[in-house]
């Protein structure tokens, strides 16, 4: 499927280059290349969804169809989206290598689960770049804190959530309930913060520079600082080739709030073939539609109001987005909101995870950023990412759980 996918790329490319100077035939080869990308994507990981769901509303008994999802099919469709159409924007030159183009949609270290890298942020790197042993040591230093961030703290707080799965939400405490939140929260984070690090490292020793992705999203003070700060390149990305090019924010309030809604939308629907990202998108749509009408002002002079409001809201958007079955969701939701006891096992998982909770906590802040700093490159430094390093693996090597959270995407 990759191989076919680099193949009509690639060839739909060079006709868009080759029939510059005819506006028909070049927009019929973009269309098509665009289609046969999106086509592929839809049928691959949507297919079943749109017919479970038809036989659901239109009481049909269609077959569903039992397709395996592609690895990495929602990351390098984006990728090569953004080459065709930076090509036919006539900001990037066409790719008259094979090999090139071929190696920037199948780029290993972050083929399956990001950053999201387009093509003009490599095209020089493609062509030549120089692999020093400053830039290994760097990509190495910046691979074991993505490594340790995925291995000791995400895998360690994710068993919290994983167990209140198997206790049962409707055997959990309210207070339980927001403790599980709280695991998935960070889980997620380093989860997918520690993939893209990695990657990030990975290609700095190969003499790439990706693009960063996380920027300690857990700080905001709104939902719009969160989204500037939480998978960059995924926002960059939909803002660049959807947003903008639907009109942005240039035509009127209400175009506006369209162009957001159908961003949303398929921000959500991106991440899984389920009804729970899509609600998961249109939460969002809701609380930046809010914030763009009157919250904005007040969170800015309340500024401790608006953290506080951040991360609730948020933390509510990971459960929206970590339980897939519907009535499973609404069961959770009930928990969270409702005053049911069970104090005493409460202190159990705190006494079991307390330590790594509070360790996720501060490390999803900058406070220790200045003082690793100034460690970073000295012999300290050297300890410290062994013992990482170290550490990281002896709990891969013990430990069974090690969920990959982003197989569906």
């Amino acid at each position: 499927l990759i191989i076919l996918s680099i193949l009509f790329n690639f060839a739909f490319g060079l006709l868009i280059e080759k029939w510059d100077d005819s506006p028909g035939r070049r927009r019929t080869a973009f269309i098509l290349m665009l289609c046969l990308n999106i086509g592929l994507l839809l049928y691959f990981k949507y297919a079943a969804f749109f017919v479970e769901n038809l036989n659901a509303f239109c009481g049909l008994s269609l077959p569903v169809p039992d397709i395996a999802l592609p690895l990495g099919i929602s990351f390098y469709t984006f990728q090569i989206m953004s080459y065709g159409i930076d090509l036919y924007r006539r900001k990037i030159r066409a790719a008259h290598s094979l090999l090139k183009l071929g190696t920037y949609i199948v780029m290993f270290p972050q083929l399956i689960a990001g950053p999201i890298v387009v093509y003009s942020e490599v095209e020089e790197d493609l062509r030549s770049r120089t692999i020093s042993f400053s830039a290994v040591e760097e990509g190495i230093r910046i691979f074991i804190l993505g490594l340790a961030s995925k291995v000791l703290i995400a895998n360690n707080v994710g068993q919290l959530w994983e167990e209140l799965q198997v206790l049962g939400y409707d055997n959990i405490s309210t207070p339980l309930a927001w403790l599980g939140a709280l695991a998935f929260t960070l889980q997620i984070y380093f989860d997918f913060n520690g993939y893209s690090l990695m990657a990030i490292g990975l290609g700095r020793m190969l003499g790439f520079s990706f693009p960063k992705n996380f920027d300690f999203p857990y700080i905001s003070a709104s939902i719009t600082e969160f989204w500037r700060r939480w998978h960059m390149t995924l926002s960059a990305w939909f803002r660049e080739y959807l947003y903008i090019p639907l009109g942005g924010n240039r035509r009127g309030k209400g175009r506006s709030c369209f162009n957001l809604f159908v961003v949303w939308f398929l921000t959500g629907f991106w991440h899984g073939a389920a009804w729970n990202f899509i609600l998961w998108g249109l939460y969002f749509f809701v609380l930046l539609l809010l914030e763009r009408a009157f919250l904005r002002d007040f969170l800015r002079k309340h500024r401790i109001f608006s953290h506080v409001y951040t991360m609730f809201f948020v933390m509510i958007s990971w459960v929206i987005f970590a339980i897939t079955e519907l009535p499973s969701l609404t069961q959770y939701l009930g928990r969270m909101f409702s005053a049911c006891g069970g104090r005493d096992i409460i202190y159990y998982y705190l006494g079991n995870y307390g330590v790594v909770l509070a360790l996720g906590c501060l490390l999803s802040t900058p406070a220790l950023r200045r003082a690793y700093g100034r460690i970073r490159e000295s012999f300290g430094g050297v300890l410290l990412h062994m013992a990482l390093l170290l550490l990281s693996v002896a709990y891969l090597a013990d430990l069974s759980f090690n969920p990959f959270l982003y197989f569906r995407f």
